[in-house]
């Protein structure tokens, strides 16, 4: 009876609501905490440290969520993307243009809006990154909730572009906070990326190999000098994909499976809790609508994100040189843009990173700019989907009432039809 009920909370765990839920749940409990009368306590629990002196790692529990336990949701988001380039959506070149051309738009936009708006401004030399990810499980879990009427096209695209997105994020983290590196440690990581990448060639199962194999990989860049999230999006990588006639699931299967309950309902949540502690009282909502730093987030996030994936989107089926999913119309690829604009887990982590030495609250007021336009961007789309799924139920109650004969006659109505 308690494995029974184990698989059933794991699989409760995998749905992308559930996972967007909790999320959503800890986010708020963390900015009712830091704006109670009890907030010097959640102070001080994010800043207690946790530290292995025998490993030199002196890291604070909001530290530990941060480089340790965004490493398994990057593990997660680096199975999915191999499994989308191998055997998914983006092993076809042609359906794989667009996302990957969109999440490109999607980067590069907001980068630009955000280094235009505030160039100038203190940390902006590496704050202009805060706008340019997508959370995965944020808006995956916004159009699960109100884009079910909408064709199953929406949520691959969604899901290609999203962790193509944090890929991009991802090397943006590697370049932009990597100040210098340790070469002895950066070849451990690698050799520890060698090994595991064998291991997944000679079929080897055991996870008493792989657990340390991760655990070296990570604190080999950490020592190194690199952010240790990277360890995670490396072995995703290397994991295979492919079946063997032998198997039941291919090991990428397996252990996206296995983990992703653990990233959904601990890892990412728990980063939610120690990052969105956000003190939002009547002076930061002011500094959120005149401060260039977040000015430039709100914008970078909300328009740039947006206008960035529907653009050139658009340009691109346009130009013949991508195809829009099917069933999915360019009203539908701009409710998906706009929940392009939901940045929360990776923006967070890279305003940490950026804005790491600002001592006047820049990083409360940025984490801030990002929690405001990251609701307001799942609210739009949110309304945005619901309108367009009672497009798309109506059409479908339409031709369901037609003969056989007239409803192959009648071709879906298009972009220009009366709705």
């Amino acid at each position: 009876m308690i494995t029974r009920a184990r698989s059933e909370l794991t699989r409760y765990l995998r749905t992308e609501t559930v996972g967007g839920t909790l999320l959503l749940v800890a986010a708020a409990l963390a900015l009712l905490w830091a704006n109670s009368p009890w907030s010097a306590t959640y102070q001080t629990i994010i800043d207690t440290e946790l530290a292995i002196p025998a490993l030199h790692l002196d890291l604070t529990l909001a530290d530990w969520t941060k480089d340790g336990l965004l490493a398994i949701f990057f593990f997660v988001a680096g199975l999915e993307l191999k499994r989308e380039l191998v055997v998914g959506e983006l092993a076809d070149p042609k359906r794989a243009a667009l996302p990957i051309i969109a999440a490109v738009g999607g980067v590069v936009t907001p980068a630009l809006i955000a280094a235009a708006i505030g160039w100038g401004t203190p940390g902006m030399e590496k704050g202009w990154a805060i706008p340019v990810a997508t959370d995965i499980a944020f808006a995956l879990a916004v159009l699960a909730m109100t884009g079910s009427r909408i064709p199953a096209g929406a949520r691959v695209f969604l899901l290609s572009l999203a962790v193509v997105d944090d890929l991009l994020a991802i090397v943006l983290i590697a370049v932009l906070f990597t100040a210098s590196v340790s070469m002895l440690w950066l070849l451990a990581a690698l050799a520890c990326c060698g090994g595991w990448a064998l291991a997944q060639r000679l079929r080897v199962h055991t996870a008493f190999l792989y657990i340390p194999i991760g655990l070296v990989c990570w604190y080999a860049l950490h020592e190194a000098g690199i952010h240790p999230t990277l360890a995670g999006v490396a072995l995703g990588l290397l994991t295979r994909v492919r079946l063997d006639p032998d198997e039941d699931q291919a090991p990428a299967t397996h252990l996206e499976h296995v983990v992703q309950p653990i990233s959904a309902g601990l890892c990412v949540p728990l980063f939610a809790f120690f990052a969105s502690g956000v003190p939002l009282d009547a002076a930061v909502f002011g500094d959120l609508f005149t401060e260039r730093l977040s000015l430039a987030i709100i914008a970078g996030l909300l328009i740039g994100k947006t206008v960035g994936i529907f653009g050139v989107s658009w340009v691109v089926i346009r130009m013949g040189w991508a195809t829009r999913p099917a069933g999915l119309e360019n009203r539908d690829m701009f409710a998906l843009s706009v929940l392009g604009a939901i940045g929360f887990t990776v923006s967070l982590l890279v305003a940490e990173l950026a804005l790491a030495d600002a001592t006047d609250g820049s990083v409360e007021l940025a984490k801030a700019a990002v929690l405001v336009t990251s609701m307001a961007a799942s609210l739009i789309g949110s309304a945005l989907l619901l309108r367009r799924g009672r497009v798309h139920q109506a059409r479908r109650d339409a031709r369901e009432l037609q003969p056989d004969s007239e409803a192959e006659a009648v071709p879906e109505q298009g972009e220009g039809s009366t709705k």
